[in-house]
């Protein structure tokens, strides 16, 4: 298996998980407003029910990233390469940080070799993006020569 390969099935492992742990979350939270009985306390069923609904919206935007992160892998050929950084490139550095375009995951390893899965709209991500071999790019005040893209 080749690098490419074996980064974006730890990045769709990654995904899958949290799209597991949203899931959990969600139906924990579910179970609770159901289960959650009108008392003698009238104020404090409504805060429970409000604080379990708030636990909800949150959840829901953290399922609606999951679904982003998932089409963004869906994007990705591991087949394909080209001399330019683009969506689903390993990009191998001088400095000992290499990087892979694709979702937001951080630090993954293959072979004994670091890499960083980083979105194409983060930060260092759009300062790769469109890079090839031999050009350079600064970031947090570290100065990174592009070694090899593939």
């Amino acid at each position: 298996m080749n690098i490419k390969e074996e980064l974006y099935k730890q990045c769709e492992l990654y995904v899958n998980k949290r799209l597991q742990t949203v899931e959990e979350t969600i139906t924990f939270h579910q179970k609770a407003l159901q289960s959650e009985t009108k008392s003698s306390a009238g104020d404090k069923h409504e805060t429970g029910r409000a604080m379990l609904q708030l636990e909800m919206e949150k959840a829901s935007q953290q399922l609606s990233g999951v679904a982003q992160m998932k089409e963004t892998l869906a994007k990705i050929n591991t087949e394909t390469t080209s001399k330019n950084a683009h969506l689903g490139s390993v990009v191998i550095t001088t400095s000992a940080i290499n990087y892979f375009i694709s979702v937001s995951v951080g630090l993954l390893v293959v072979e004994n070799k670091t890499y960083f899965a980083v979105s194409p709209s983060s930060p260092i991500g759009k300062l790769i993006l469109g890079k090839k071999e031999g050009e350079s790019f600064e970031f947090n005040g570290a100065k990174n020569t592009i070694k090899e893209v593939f």
